[in-house]
């Protein structure tokens, strides 16, 4: 009863409007006064919070990813790739996909993918005769992969909200983050081969590539660096995410110059404006996390599904269709925050590692982000192509399938996520 109360509320505080942050931040304080417990509680909850340095490394990669975005990189990475594969069936869909994964290596964010990536290829796609709510919907699934092919910002917070090494859930993201993008690639030049109706290209010539790949090896050299520094232990993600900093200033402001004063306080304010926007959901979910915990939610819930649920097919069904359900009304980071400390003990329980519990989550909030009608990703396309919201929802269904269904291999190849980062 005191788990439907709880959720009661603060369904109806976000029904009522009140922002995420201050909804968990506000019934977490009311919990801990109503429970006897110290308010206290709540500031030194916040504290250890905001005190964390694993922390650090999101505004870093928002900056990074910013200041990218102002500086034109999308454009120069989808030109080079364009170059490439334009020629091949569905080839500027595959350009545009292949293109969303390279800047979400570099980025670790899905709006700012959806964003770059949507800004160049929605008008030259719709401009080849490509159907328009397939155009939509795979920007909004494509900016999907900045939160699973790493960096990725949701899993920083989880390995910070779970002590969990972050590293291992980078590397478990490569697995099924390459896999999605294959399958992205491939649906897309089914479409093409099913559908028709797009402007078949020549293929570029060798000039031509080598030009656009030149333009564009700076921002491929940071994506690598990034990548590399990470993979080989040589800098924490934090300091990865402050070496792919200062490598963007110096490719849009020193290389391609293509970055002045004013786009950088642009993208400075922009950062400052989402890491508060983050870090406040973070405070909250942490005072909330902790009332529920001295409430004995989690471990009740566990207890609760170990009565109930026998079998892990089972729990991993009623997972997926809880984080779709909260998917409806939350975004995106509010999932991560708000049920890995409810569900991960349980799953935990269950058998299941806590590395791939958070690859698996992520999968799931990627479908929270084009699934409406609180799917960020939807509302990013469709203030890039001007268009209606219906449109993008519509064009993200096959996308959306294709998702889930990797989330169904991920429960039986558990491989997929752990392979790299423990048996590689």
């Amino acid at each position: 009863m005191t788990v439907i109360l709880i959720l009661a509320s603060l369904f109806g505080l976000l029904l009522i409007r009140v922002p995420v942050a201050f909804a968990l931040g506000g019934l977490g304080l009311a919990l801990l006064l109503i429970g006897g417990f110290s308010p206290l509680m709540a500031p030194q909850a916040v504290l250890s919070t905001l005190d964390g340095f694993i922390l650090l490394a999101v505004p870093l990669f928002l900056l990074m990813s910013n200041i990218l975005l102002k500086g034109g990189v999308g454009g120069d990475l989808f030109a080079a790739v364009h170059a490439w594969v334009g020629h091949w069936p569905g080839g500027l869909a595959v350009a545009t996909i292949i293109s969303c994964g390279i800047f979400a290596a570099i980025s670790g964010s899905s709006v700012a993918t959806a964003a770059t990536i949507g800004t160049v290829a929605i008008p030259e796609m719709i401009k080849r005769g490509y159907d328009r709510r397939f155009v939509y919907g795979l920007l909004a699934a494509g900016g999907t992969l900045g939160i699973l092919i790493p960096p990725s910002i949701p899993m920083i917070v989880y390995g910070f909200v779970t002590e969990e090494s972050v590293l291992s859930l980078f590397l478990a993201g490569i697995g099924p983050g390459a896999f999605l993008l294959v399958g992205f690639i491939v649906l897309a030049m089914v479409h093409a081969a099913l559908f028709g109706g797009q402007v078949r290209e020549k293929a570029a010539s060798w000039e031509e590539r080598w030009r656009a790949s030149i333009r564009a090896l700076p921002s491929f050299v940071l994506a690598v660096a990034v990548i590399v520094v990470i993979y080989t232990g040589w800098a924490t993600p934090t300091e990865a995410a402050a070496i792919g900093f200062a490598l963007a200033l110096v490719i849009t402001a020193g290389i391609l110059r293509t970055l002045d004063w004013a786009k950088f306080r642009l993208a400075a304010f922009e950062a400052m404006a989402t890491t508060v926007a983050i870090l406040l959901i973070v405070a909250g979910a942490k005072v909330f996390g902790k009332a529920i915990t001295l409430y004995r939610i989690p471990q009740e819930i566990s207890v609760f599904i170990g009565e109930t649920i026998h079998t892990p097919l089972a729990f991993i069904l009623v997972v997926t269709v809880v984080l779709l359900l909260m998917g409806l009304v939350f975004e995106a980071l509010s999932m991560v925050l708000i049920m890995t400390p409810v569900l991960l003990p349980a799953a935990q329980g269950m058998g299941f590692d806590p590395i791939w519990f958070g690859v698996y989550m992520v999968i799931m909030v990627e479908c929270a982000l084009i699934t409406p009608p609180v799917g960020l990703n939807l509302y990013v396309i469709q203030s890039v192509a001007r268009t209606s919201l219906g449109d993008v929802s519509r064009g993200v269904w096959p996308f959306l399938v294709l998702m889930l269904l990797t989330g169904m291999l991920l429960y039986f190849w558990t491989d997929l996520a752990l392979y790299i980062p423990f048996k590689l």
